[in-house]
């Protein structure tokens, strides 16, 4: 599942994020949301969140449990 649509994003969850930095290598950082920063329903780039530690970014994967 990607994370382009933000009712598929909750607090809690495992996701894959890329960082502002990050983007042009496309590196993922693994964690747990704690907020959702993105207002609207959907972001062709991913929602943005901040994740348990600090950590903002765009989500591009939701692991499954």
């Amino acid at each position: 599942m990607t994370g382009t649509k933000r009712e598929n994003i909750k607090p809690g969850m495992n996701v894959k994020v890329v960082q502002k930095q990050d983007q042009r290598t496309g590196k993922l950082t693994e964690g747990v949301v704690s907020r959702i920063l993105t207002n609207s329903s959907q972001h062709p780039h991913g929602i943005k969140v901040m994740l348990e530690g600090g950590i903002v970014g765009r989500v591009k994967e939701i692991e499954k449990d």
